[in-house]
């Protein structure tokens, strides 16, 4: 039977474990909303138009590392996309929730297979192009914009053609900035954190 003090010495592990995880999760959902809404001014149409291109989509590197990553990443891009809601009206509310709820499943999936890195990170990139070009017609409709610049495609046209064009365009983006930037970041995490266990 163990003694009340190796019951007592778990507690302090416990406790700063939960302590860590929520700290993550706190800097992680800072960052996230920070380079999200950054994204949004900066890029503007490209940001969350049919033809996307985020940088910020380069955090969704993180759950290969972190767990906290999972609810951080979440969190972030919830509240960006309720600081730029704004921008969009009451449609807007659909970004909120199902932009979130891409995310979230994006994350879940990098994490659950994080020992294979080339595969976890299609997580964000197909969770992305299946959810977001689903509600972002509506958005658009409710803005204004009927046709996709520079095509012959437009709500007009079809629902179902702008949402493939949507898939096709979101996945193409989301891929380039997961695989061209966030690999690269993905790799520099590793290598500090190999690098700080030795020294330690």
């Amino acid at each position: 039977m163990p003694s009340n003090d190796s019951a007592l010495e778990g507690k302090p592990v416990i406790s700063r474990s939960r302590t860590t995880f929520l700290a993550q999760t706190g800097l992680i959902a800072a960052l996230s909303a920070t380079f999200s809404l950054v994204t949004m001014w900066a890029f503007s149409y490209l940001a969350w138009g049919p033809i996307q291109f985020r940088i910020s989509e380069a955090l969704t590197v993180l759950p290969l590392f972190f767990p906290a990553a999972i609810p951080g990443l979440t969190l972030g891009v919830f509240i960006a996309n309720l600081l730029n809601i704004g921008a969009m009206g009451a449609m807007g509310w659909l970004d909120v929730i199902f932009g979130s709820l891409a995310t979230l499943l994006g994350a879940v999936w990098t994490y659950r297979f994080r020992q294979r890195r080339i595969f976890a990170l299609l997580g964000p990139v197909i969770s992305n192009a299946l959810i977001v070009p689903a509600y972002l017609p509506i958005i658009l409709r409710g803005l204004g914009f009927y046709q996709i610049p520079f095509t012959d495609i437009s709500l007009e046209s079809g629902y179902m053609m702008m949402y493939l064009f949507g898939v096709v365009c979101v996945g193409l983006g989301q891929a380039a900035v997961v695989y061209g930037v966030g690999m690269p970041l993905a790799t520099i995490i590793h290598r500090s954190r190999t690098s700080s266990s030795l020294k330690g």
